[in-house]
């Protein structure tokens, strides 16, 4: 049934077109490119629109991409957490919950929309929206690896656990050095490569972890961030002590060490 009313013309009835080739002229696709951008909705709440290769996807930036309310709750994942609450709670214990293949499959359709939304948000720089979406897809993961009856349905969404541990670390990171607190990125980072060497070492892929993409991008990751942080007097001054050592530039070493005694603590400066 059309909510739309109809027009007429030589005889025919018509209906206002649906059809979305003006907007997708006016926005072409870029192969290789996540193309996004935010719009008002007709609703008046903000929308992510994805340019796709046959067309768009319109996501909406707060709760389900999708704009549904699985049972009432704004996520699947947040409706079998409650289920699962509520088994402990009348059983005093976990055992016996337990999800179905067809649950974890919509799970895992659920994630998919949340990491098309997460991959966009990163793009415009929404971090803080990146870090909501991809610690809520963590969290399908560990339902989902814990509880699924089938070891199947355990395992298929393990493989992507590096790369959104990898989104959510960049994600917390970025935060934290919009407000240049720097330590507290670099610990972040430090603490997701923790994680990430026991998800390899518990798959018995130790080697895998020095090669793996997400590693090699939370350690250049690091890296930059290691760049901003203050640089301790004394500690640049013992560098570049080693550096003239090594070079046998023995002046520059003397000098580098009475300017390395004299900023030690306790010592009286001139």
């Amino acid at each position: 049934m059309h909510d739309e009313k109809p027009t007429s013309d030589k005889g025919y009835t018509r209906y206002p077109s649906k059809d979305i080739t003006p907007i997708l002229k006016g926005w072409a696709y870029e192969p290789g490119t996540i193309n996004v951008r935010k719009i008002v909705g007709l609703d008046g709440s903000p929308k992510l629109q994805m340019r796709v290769d046959l067309g768009l996807m319109q996501m909406e930036l707060d709760g389900r991409p999708d704009g549904r309310r699985p049972h009432g709750c704004e996520s699947l994942v947040d409706y079998f957490e409650e289920r699962l609450r509520d088994h402990q709670h009348r059983n005093g214990t976990e055992l016996g919950f337990h999800l179905t293949p067809n649950q974890c499959q919509s799970l895992r359709e659920e994630a998919w929309m949340y990491y098309q939304r997460y991959l966009g948000l990163f793009v415009l720089g929404e971090y803080p929206a990146v870090a909501r979406d991809t610690e809520r897809n963590l969290r399908t993961l560990n339902l989902c690896s814990k509880y699924a009856i089938d070891d199947q349905d355990r395992l298929l969404l393990e493989q992507y656990r590096p790369y959104i541990v990898m989104m959510h670390t960049r994600a917390i990171a970025t935060i934290e050095l919009d407000i240049q607190n720097y330590v507290e990125a670099l610990a972040i980072v430090r603490r997701a490569l923790r994680t990430l060497k026991a998800f390899f070492q518990r798959f018995g892929q130790e080697g895998a972890y020095g090669h793996a993409h997400e590693v090699r991008t939370l350690k250049r990751f690091g890296r930059e961030i290691r760049k901003k942080l203050p640089v301790d007097p004394l500690r640049k001054l013992q560098l570049q002590l080693n550096r003239a050592v090594e070079r046998e530039r023995y002046e520059e070493a003397a000098r580098l060490r009475d300017e390395i005694e004299r900023l030690k603590p306790g010592e009286q400066r001139a």
